[in-house]
């Protein structure tokens, strides 16, 4: 990744559904904790890695479901597509290494003399990705029977089997653990190695990525029975694999604290945000606590102090401007003596914010620009917008408490406008 000149602190690699998303909390709390941990301790000089087998289509879909963060490469349809950025840039290279040996119209010429699979959504079939639905007791020996034919066919192909109903037939080279293995690879040819990487999974088309050398794994407390069955055979002594005790977000955070990773005590966990500084000045853990001091505000899950809104005029500056979406120009303080109007509007309401790629600059001796997407849920509508941030902190202080805001601009994202624009306040 070009937007790090150092080798990664730590690579997060991680599943989606089951792992990294939570499908069975409507609140989302533990996805909203390991994103509070990540854009305040690791964004600046570590990379995000989502891995999952959904393709294109439904990875976008989830990501406008869930409060999800934004990836510094994205693997997807098992292993088989690898994209870097916003933008999602194909790796062309590993497209090239995956076309050795592979004949798509082949496998799909074989597959159809097989009545027990039956062919997903037209999306989930990729360039190198071939995908059925099969019961679990007719797996096995349909996997035998293809790999022997597809031998024969003078194929190189791998067959995983997953979440007790789906097939996917890849490329021998593909699979999640080789595109992790090719990105090492990649990384270390531009001497980029990150210093730590942890895989995390939940099923059997993630044992592959803990196969791949000096990384550390866990699986979270909700694995299922085939990786479950895959570690106890094949790496139960291994200790830098773990089963977490938490399901979902919550392991991986769970590991990072196990493994001595960093920072693993979400800004989310900690219920008084004043008591919560850093020795050095890191303008994402600020504005992370700002941004869920604000959602704690509004569902009066603080106290309508007087104290707080005196703390908070502190931290920005009196001649600061704030820029609402809508083009309004504001004092920042007059921003701050408005909260006392909308304290507890939110109470009792499913609403939640987040902060998304939180990027500083540092322009001065003692001054950051900070870019990052700040977003707000409430029931099932999700909307955001781009913020510019510039901050600063006294020569003599470099704890994070003393930071002070000196502007703020935030401009709508695409399709995120709010619909009543006078309850979006910062």
């Amino acid at each position: 990744m070009d937007r790090l000149n150092n080798p990664a602190r730590l690579m997060i690699v991680s599943d989606l559904d089951h792992t990294m998303v939570e499908h069975h909390d409507p609140e989302h709390l533990s996805l909203l904790r390991f994103n509070a941990l990540w854009e305040a301790n690791y964004r600046h000089d570590s990379l995000l890695v989502f891995s999952t087998g959904r393709s294109p289509t439904l990875y976008k879909k989830l990501r406008e479901e869930k409060p999800m963060l934004t990836p510094d490469i994205t693997i997807m349809s098992v292993g088989t597509e690898i994209t870097y950025g916003n933008s999602m840039v194909p790796d062309q290279g590993w497209v090239e290494f995956l076309n050795q040996k592979w004949d798509k119209n082949v496998v799909k010429e074989e597959t159809t003399k097989f009545p027990e699979l039956k062919l997903q959504a037209e999306t989930e079939q990729r360039p190198h990705k071939v995908s059925f639905l099969v019961d679990k007791d007719k797996a096995h020996n349909v996997t035998k029977a293809l790999s022997e034919i597809f031998l024969n066919r003078g194929l190189d192909v791998k067959i995983i089997y997953s979440g007790g109903m789906d097939l996917d037939i890849l490329p021998q080279g593909a699979g999640k653990g080789q595109a992790l293995a090719y990105l090492h690879k990649k990384f270390k040819s531009e001497g980029k190695l990150p210093t730590n990487t942890l895989v995390c999974g939940d099923s059997g088309n993630d044992a592959e990525l803990f196969t791949i050398p000096d990384v550390y794994g866990v699986m979270v407390s909700n694995a299922q029975e085939e990786l479950l069955q895959w570690h106890a055979e094949n790496a139960k002594n291994n200790p830098k694999i773990i089963h977490a005790s938490e399901r979902c977000a919550g392991g991986i955070i769970q590991a990072i604290g196990h493994f001595g990773l960093g920072p693993s005590i979400p800004l989310r966990d900690v219920t008084n945000l004043s008591d919560s500084k850093l020795e050095n000045a890191n303008p994402g853990h600020e504005v992370v606590k700002f941004f869920l001091f604000y959602e704690r505000w509004r569902r009066a899950e603080v106290e309508n102090s007087e104290a707080y809104i005196a703390s908070l005029r502190a931290s920005f500056h009196p001649s600061g401007v704030f820029v609402h979406p809508s083009g309004v120009e504001k004092r920042l303080h007059e921003c701050i003596s408005q909260m006392r109007e909308f304290y507890g509007d939110k109470q009792g309401k499913q609403y939640r914010t987040w902060v998304d790629q939180v990027l500083p600059t540092q322009v001065g001796p003692n001054t950051w620009l900070v870019k990052f997407s700040k977003w707000e849920l409430c029931g099932v509508e999700q909307r955001g917008c781009l913020t510019t941030a510039v901050v600063s902190v006294p020569k003599e202080g470099t704890a994070s408490g003393s930071f002070t805001w000196m502007h703020v601009h935030q401009t709508w994202l695409e399709g995120s406008g709010a619909a009543d624009k006078s309850s979006w306040y910062f």
